[in-house]
């Protein structure tokens, strides 16, 4: 906010040094012309600057009025009103002031009284051009402001959204892990504390990683694995994982806690109804500037429920790389007899 408030200072003093300037010039000119057509230096100066003065007045008074009130389109005839008066006002105020200075100079106030409608149509230019300048100005910095409290209210808005789907995907596995704690308990008591142990690592993984919309592929590996170490433990030697990755590929970006939801589709769809060893395959590859993630398998048409590759977390994570990248393609699947497949692929900007 300060440095907002010395751009809005420094800014302003330039205005000002420019507007001071533009009459100065225009005093100068118009003292010229004067002289040039008959009038004494002194009489001419002192008309042109007396003029100018007083113009400039009304020109700043326009330009304030414009700050805190714009007249929308149907209002543009008030703003024509508002120039035809105050040239009047002008010209009066003018005419006045140099009659007290110059009232014994017949010469001059004759001279005065004919250029009355020469200097009301100069005041008008003046005033009306002033006003349309203000106008154009205070028009585009509003639809400025404007644009950037509606980029503010959307990024907002996105980011929010952003939260709330990374979250939402949190309980239901929450809920799983808890629930087979409960059965190991009685049952198994060392797995059940290895397994909270192992859940209370990756909550405060998750807490660490949620700080940021985007991580490294090198830091959400370390988070997959926490959490399939504690998936090992629910289904014992039924889920087998493989995980295939260059080395390259390490300080990739992409979503933060993006790759979790993917496998766990791929354990729901692939374990939930099998009863043998189940593989889940990993791929990931970098292919023109894209990060591509692919996770397969094992499906069974004839005993998983109906999949059509946009499940709530299939359809969050589509959601969330829509919002990140403007994109509807970043994620498809692909289901076969036996298997299906999940992939995204994540652009890789600056």
């Amino acid at each position: 906010m300060p440095t907002n408030n010395f751009i809005e200072k420094n800014e302003k003093r330039k205005l000002i040094l420019l507007f001071s300037l533009w009459w100065t010039i225009w005093v100068v000119m118009q003292a010229a012309v004067l002289k040039d057509i008959g009038l004494p230096i002194s009489q001419a100066v002192v008309d042109a600057f007396l003029s100018n003065l007083l113009l400039a007045a009304f020109c700043m008074l326009i330009i304030n009025n414009m700050r805190y009130y714009l007249p929308k389109h149907e209002k543009y005839f008030y703003l024509l009103f508002i120039c035809i008066a105050l040239s009047a006002i002008w010209l009066l105020m003018l005419r006045l002031s140099l009659w007290g200075l110059y009232k014994n100079e017949e010469t001059y106030m004759q001279w005065l009284r004919r250029s009355s409608t020469l200097r009301y149509s100069f005041g008008f230019l003046m005033i009306g051009c002033i006003s349309m300048l203000s106008l154009l100005w205070f028009s585009q910095r509003e639809q400025k402001e404007e644009n950037e409290r509606r980029l503010d209210t959307e990024r907002i808005a996105k980011d929010t959204e952003l939260n709330k789907l990374r979250q939402q995907l949190q309980p239901h596995f929450l809920f799983n892990s808890l629930n087979s704690i409960s059965a190991l308990t009685g049952t198994q008591p060392e797995k059940a504390r290895m397994m909270i142990q192992q859940l209370s690592d990756l909550l405060r993984s998750s807490l660490k990683i949620e700080e940021n919309i985007f991580t490294i592929f090198e830091e959400e590996l370390k988070y997959l694995q926490l959490y399939l170490e504690i998936e090992k433990v629910r289904f014992g030697h039924r889920l087998q994982t493989q995980i295939n990755y260059d080395e390259t590929i390490l300080q990739m970006k992409l979503p933060s806690m993006i790759l979790q939801p993917l496998v766990e589709n791929a354990i729901k769809f692939g374990l939930y109804d099998t009863l043998g060893e189940v593989v889940i395959t990993i791929d990931a590859s970098i292919q023109k500037n894209l990060l591509k993630v692919i996770v397969t398998n094992p499906f069974d048409a004839s005993t998983s429920m109906p999949v059509k590759g946009a499940g709530f977390g299939l359809s969050s994570i589509k959601r969330r790389l829509f919002l990140l990248f403007a994109r509807h393609d970043l994620l498809q699947t692909e289901q076969s007899i036996n298997q299906f497949t999940t992939t995204i692929q994540i652009p890789q900007i600056g």
